[in-house]
């Protein structure tokens, strides 16, 4: 079994299971806040990225987290959407478009304001699709945006 299909497996075993059905709000999940979509994103994103390096083998925290790092900052993340936004459905992009309009009432430390509001819509996207529990396209997305970030950290 390749690694991928191993990820995905059991990303999606523990989305099902957090958002099972006995404990799993029933709402229009586009009418929360883009902060709110983000701030779940934000999360789901790091597990993601977590799962994939250790999946990857034993290593010393303090590697996987400056590994981690390259994907999850600001900068990164806006450069993700901007390489994806093509191959998201309208939906998605109106989603990505109310997260980085949002106004989030914090300074970004290390990334400019356009990236860390772009950061923000990405999250917002991973939230969203996370809480519509459609896994199947959460997964894509994710898998998209590391195959992206890859070839750029190979440049």
């Amino acid at each position: 079994m390749n690694g991928w299909v191993i990820i995905k497996l059991m990303l999606k075993e523990l989305f099902e299971n957090i958002l099972s059905n006995d404990n799993t709000i029933q709402a229009d999940f586009k009418e929360y806040s883009p902060l709110v979509l983000a701030y779940i994103g934000d999360s789901v994103y790091e597990v993601f990225i977590r799962t994939l390096l250790v999946s990857k083998g034993n290593a010393p925290v303090f590697k996987l987290h400056k590994q981690s790092i390259s994907y999850v900052k600001a900068k990164a993340q806006s450069d993700i959407i901007h390489s994806i936004i093509d191959s998201l459905t309208e939906e998605e992009k109106e989603i990505v478009r109310r997260g980085r309009n949002a106004k989030s009432g914090t300074i970004p430390k290390n990334a400019n304001v356009t990236e860390y509001k772009y950061a923000t819509g990405f999250e917002a996207l991973i939230g969203y699709m996370y809480l519509k529990k459609d896994y199947t396209r959460l997964i894509e997305i994710l898998k998209m945006s590391v195959t992206i970030e890859k070839e750029d950290n190979y440049e």
